[in-house]
């Protein structure tokens, strides 16, 4: 278990490229047209580490906050508490031309292909653009590299060079944009759910290219995504996500096998399969992500969990290990190892209705 607690594994050469501390991301909501504001709690006390040649990936509903997690990484906007250390410094309250030195080092592939790509330009220019703002080589230099990032990508650059986003699927839009994040030679790219708008048979074809990159170029990926089915392909390790908090993270095979969270247990048993039987009602969620605004008091999951009792509403559970590098933030975990202290014993196995109290 690591020093930090987040009981991270090493993987790949085993350095740690970037960890983050205690992130906590927060937005103020002003009254507007009748409508409440408040403090939205988007990032709450995260921590984790991602080492050098490792892809870990974090899921979880639409609004958990992944994708500000992923931008909160980059300062993009900064996070309002904790340490983001990308291979040693810390990248909170750096100046602007520092930060900007750092950040060619960690680059981004957007979810939609079409909107992060500059419509006026050809895709080489838009290959090069990172070249230019870095004003890195001669322009002859630049082009070159960028017909060189293109066909690394598999695009034929005499034939697709020349063309604008428009003349191109969405595929090919992603390549482009994957193109133009290898182009400053990153150690880290954010992958921000980057083939979630296309289609299943063009998922694989990008999902292939960015594992063989990550062989070829010794590549890191913080990949963001909703489908645990989808991740389950490139990925070394899962965080589990939920209105802002890990609730689980751990190798990818152990989530996979034996799933320590009952969030983690409902993505798992979401995911289509025709010849599985009905999932029990112990793993079956109900209701509305709650409001980050105004998140339950406890375990932020126990309002949809069927397992919650009292102490679920009275204590903030805390990540804690069950097995080597898988750890979880549950009272009552999914595990037969789960450990004794404080509080009521766990409940059946078939689980337990939330009480109308909490």
């Amino acid at each position: 278990m690591s020093a930090n607690g987040t009981g991270v594994t090493a993987a790949a050469d085993g350095s740690v490229l970037l960890e983050v501390r205690h992130l906590v991301q927060e937005f103020v909501l002003r009254d507007f047209g009748g409508a409440k504001g408040g403090v939205l709690q988007a990032v709450s006390d995260v921590s984790f580490e991602l080492h050098g040649g490792e892809t870990l990936s974090i899921v979880g509903e639409t609004g958990s906050g992944k994708s500000t997690l992923a931008r909160s990484v980059i300062q993009a906007p900064p996070p309002k508490h904790g340490e983001v250390i990308f291979q040693g410094q810390d990248l909170v309250g750096l100046p602007r031309r520092a930060l900007k030195s750092v950040r060619r080092n960690i680059q981004m592939v957007f979810q939609d292909p079409f909107t992060s790509l500059d419509p006026r330009w050809p895709t080489a220019r838009i290959v090069e653009e990172p070249l230019i703002a870095y004003a890195i080589g001669t322009r002859h230099q630049r082009q070159e590299r960028a017909r060189e990032l293109l066909d690394l990508v598999g695009l034929d650059p005499s034939r697709y060079g020349t063309r604008h986003p428009r003349e191109l699927s969405g595929g090919q839009c992603q390549r482009v944009a994957v193109a133009r994040a290898l182009a400053l030679e990153p150690k880290l790219i954010l992958c921000d759910e980057p083939v979630s708008s296309l289609d299943v048979l063009v998922q694989a074809q990008v999902l292939n290219l960015l594992e063989k990159l990550r062989s070829e170029l010794s590549l890191s990926y913080l990949f963001i995504a909703h489908d645990l089915a989808l991740v389950k392909q490139v990925s070394d390790r899962v965080a589990v996500m939920y209105l802002g908090k890990f609730c689980e993270i751990g190798p990818v095979r152990e989530i996979y096998r034996q799933p320590l969270h009952p969030y983690t247990l409902a993505l798992l048993n979401s995911i289509p399969d025709p010849a599985a039987a009905k999932p029990a009602a112990s793993s079956v969620i109900s209701g509305e992500l709650p409001s980050p605004l105004d998140p339950p008091s406890g375990c932020r999951f126990r309002t949809r969990c069927p397992r919650a009792q009292e102490r679920c509403a009275a204590e903030v559970p805390q990540m804690r290990a069950l097995s080597d590098g898988h750890l979880v933030a549950c009272h009552f975990p999914l595990s037969g190892s789960w450990h004794r202290g404080a509080g009521s014993e766990p409940p059946a196995a078939n689980g337990a209705p939330a009480s109308a109290g909490l």
